[in-house]
C-alpha cells in the first residue's frame, strides 16, 4: 500500500515537472517572438530619428549655400553713379563684374574693354621694362583703374614722355595701387600707396574723390583685389616735380 502511494507520489511529481518545463519553454517562446519585434519598433523609431535629423541637416546646408552665394555677390559692394553705363557696356564674359571676378587683378582688367591703355600700360607693351603683371596677381590690393578716357585726356606728348621713361612710368602706376583690399565704406581717407606717396579719398558712395579724379564704378572685386575705375589719371608727388 506504502509502495503503490509512493508510486503515485512519484508519478504526479513527474507529470508536475513536465507540465512545468512545458510551461517554461512556452514562455521562453513568447519571449523570442515578441523580441524581434519590439526590436523592429526601436529600429523604426531610430530610422525616424535618422531621417529627421537629415532632413534638418540637409535644410542647413541649403541655407548655408544660400548665404555664402549672396555674401559672394560680386555685385553687391558696387558704387558710383557710372556702374550701370559699365554694366550696359560689357554686360557679361570675362569683363563683366562678374568676370572680372573669376580672376587676379591684372588679368581681370585686360578683359574689360574700359581698361584697355592701363592694360597695355601695366603689361609691358608702353614700355617693355615695366610690367607689372605679376606683381599685381601676385597679392591683394586696393587698384585706383583710370578707365581709356582718362588717359585720353592726358596731353599725347606727356604720355608719349611718361611711356619712354620706366621709373616715371612704374611711379604713376604703382601710384594707382594700395596694398590690401578696402571696401567701398572704408576706403576714404589717406592711404599710402606702393610706390610711397599718399592719396587723398574723400567723399562716400557715388561722390568718392581720388584726389582729383572722380569716380566711375568702384568696388568691382577680383579674385585678389577690390578696383576702382576712375575719370583721371593720377600723378604722384615725384611725377609732378
Amino acid at each position: 500500500m506504502k509502495t503503490q502511494t509512493k508510486s503515485t507520489a512519484s508519478a504526479i511529481l513527474g507529470i508536475g515537472v513536465i507540465s512545468l518545463l512545458g510551461l517554461t519553454a512556452c514562455a521562453d517562446d513568447t519571449a523570442e517572438d515578441e523580441a524581434p519585434a519590439e526590436g523592429q519598433e526601436e529600429m523604426t523609431q531610430d530610422d525616424g530619428a535618422t531621417e529627421t535629423d537629415e532632413d534638418m541637416d540637409d535644410d542647413a546646408a541649403a541655407q548655408d549655400d544660400a548665404d555664402m552665394e549672396e555674401g559672394m555677390d560680386p555685385a553687391a559692394d558696387l558704387v558710383g553713379a557710372a556702374c550701370g553705363d559699365y554694366a550696359e557696356q560689357v554686360p557679361d564674359g570675362d569683363g563683366s563684374v562678374e568676370g572680372m571676378a573669376q580672376d587676379p587683378v591684372a588679368t581681370a582688367a585686360s578683359n574689360n574693354p574700359m581698361l584697355t591703355t592701363l592694360t597695355a600700360a601695366v603689361s609691358g607693351e608702353l614700355n617693355p621694362d615695366v610690367d607689372l603683371v605679376d606683381t599685381l596677381n601676385g597679392d591683394e590690393f586696393t587698384v585706383l583703374a583710370p578707365v581709356d578716357d582718362a588717359f585720353a585726356d592726358v596731353p599725347e606728348d606727356d604720355l608719349n614722355a611718361l611711356a619712354e621713361d620706366a621709373d616715371a612710368l612704374t611711379s604713376v602706376l604703382t601710384y594707382h595701387v594700395i596694398p590690401g583690399q578696402l571696401s567701398p565704406d572704408e576706403i576714404a581717407g589717406e592711404h599710402e600707396t606702393v610706390n610711397g606717396d599718399t592719396v587723398e579719398i574723400t567723399g562716400e558712395g557715388d561722390e568718392l574723390m581720388f584726389d582729383e579724379a572722380g569716380l566711375v564704378c568702384g568696388g568691382v572685386q577680383t579674385a585678389n583685389a577690390t578696383v576702382y575705375m576712375i575719370d583721371g589719371v593720377l600723378m604722384p608727388e615725384m611725377a609732378e616735380q
